[in-house]
């Protein structure tokens, strides 16, 4: 009993101390202002344009038929070849066609000996009318007209008739009827192929070349308002201007032609129009042609000529639900939400901002998953990155080359305060952290 009474005592006294060891929370680190690097938006010159997908097309295409009906009996061109006009590609039996010619060639010299006859009856009852008058009735003399003017038609009927047996024999030999490259046999000798109907092969002219794209309705406005501003040059009548144009696996728009064709009307149920551009196609010493019909392509469409612009890194632009923002530093080093207007991407990356931006803003490049709207932090200011080649100033990088990031942890100072210190290398180093990591509570020691 009194063993009992003394272990109650005990656990009395004991549990409060457990209780309170339990009950203490463990003390959290000071949070400290992310580090995240900020640039200036570049100034140079740019170029609008917008970019399409197109396929690419022939300027001349053939399919090649038989005028006649027969037996192929030679195919003496190379599947694939390039071919000229006149070149003999398919030839069909001829001699059912050079029979034919033969027997109205007969024909026609049948009636020839006729129309001789028929012209010297005639000529010699006219002289002895002439020596004798009324010696030959008029109605002789009739009849001998009748026959040579008879003599005269079959003559010319049978010769039309020959000419077209002639024609069958010519085309009994299938020539190629333009420049370019022909297609594969699609039959063999010995085949029966008929007149207009059996497709034999197909040619297609290889230099140059068209490339087909579907423009959208407000590019096609802006373009014409930029003919009528000035922006655009166009000659009376003409709607030519330059387009670029890439194939798969090309770095940029290497290709360069011409716009010679837009429709003459919008297609209701796209809302867009059929524009065409003619590209040379060459082929270089021993190689071959880059650009075959049917291919896909990107294609590039300059609008007006250069202009002075604004731009910052791509990935500095952040959308939200279609509207385009960045994030920039106040003076009170404080993110604000500032709303742009983006124009076209450039090939190194930099993407134009038509409002929005000044010169002097300072705009956030990197950790964007970190920074919210009117959050504190420090900055790091770095010249303006790119992805590749850049020209002109304002802290572009060398052709080649990304633009350098130079630390600098200096905030932004308020007009009138003085430059607040540098921050502890443990806090520069912050920007390299993920989302993940920049946001976790720094780790304490236990508490017993």
């Amino acid at each position: 009993m009194r063993r009992g009474l003394l272990l109650l005592g005990m656990s009395a006294w004991l549990l409060p101390g457990i209780s309170g060891c339990q009950n203490k929370k463990p003390a959290v680190g000071a949070s400290e202002s992310i580090v995240v690097p900020v640039s200036r938006p570049i100034q140079r010159e740019v170029t609008d344009y917008v970019d399409f997908t197109g396929r690419i097309s022939a300027v001349q295409s053939v399919d090649i038929r038989p005028r006649v009906t027969g037996y192929l009996t030679k195919m003496p061109f190379k599947e694939g070849a390039d071919v000229k006009t006149g070149d003999l590609l398919f030839e069909i039996d001829p001699r059912p066609y050079q029979s034919q010619v033969d027997s109205y060639q007969s024909q026609v010299n049948l009636y020839q000996a006729q129309l001789r006859l028929a012209r010297t009856l005639l000529a010699r009852d006219q002289s002895i009318n002439a020596r004798v008058p009324n010696s030959i009735s008029q109605q002789q003399l009739d009849q001998d007209h009748a026959a040579v003017e008879e003599a005269e038609a079959r003559v010319q009927s049978f010769e039309k008739s020959l000419e077209i047996y002639k024609l069958n024999v010519e085309f009994t030999k299938v020539l190629a009827p333009i420049d370019g490259q022909v297609s594969r046999y699609y039959l063999t000798l010995g085949n029966l192929v008929n007149q207009d109907t059996t497709l034999l092969t197909t040619i297609v002219s290889v230099d140059p070349v068209y490339a087909y794209f579907e423009m959208d309705e407000p590019t096609l406005l802006r373009i014409r308002r930029a003919g009528n501003e000035g922006r655009i040059k166009f000659s009376a009548g003409d709607t030519t201007m330059p387009v670029l144009m890439g194939l798969q696996g090309e770095e940029g728009f290497p290709q360069q032609g011409t716009v010679n064709f837009i429709n003459n009307q919008v297609n209701p149920t796209t809302g867009s129009i059929l524009v065409r551009g003619v590209f040379p196609n060459p082929r270089p010493g021993g190689g071959q042609r880059l650009l075959s019909p049917g291919m896909f392509v990107r294609i590039r469409l300059p609008i007006g000529g250069p202009h002075a612009a604004r731009l910052v890194i791509d990935r500095a632009v952040s959308s939200d639900q279609g509207l385009k923002y960045v994030y920039v530093l106040d003076a009170e080093n404080k993110v604000q939400y500032r709303r742009v207007t983006t124009g076209p991407l450039q090939e190194d990356g930099m993407r134009v901002i038509e409002q929005g931006l000044e010169a002097d803003d300072w705009v956030v490049v990197g950790a964007l998953q970190q920074v919210r709207p009117r959050m504190e932090v420090k900055s790091e200011r770095v010249p303006m990155p790119t992805l590749g080649p850049a020209a002109g100033p304002g802290g572009d990088a060398e052709p080649g080359k990304s633009a350098p990031r130079t630390r600098e942890t200096l905030p932004i100072p308020a007009p009138g305060e003085p430059s607040k210190p540098s921050p502890s290398p443990r806090a520069s180093a912050a920007p390299a952290t993920s989302p993940a990591e920049s946001t976790a509570p720094a780790p304490t020691s236990p508490q017993r």
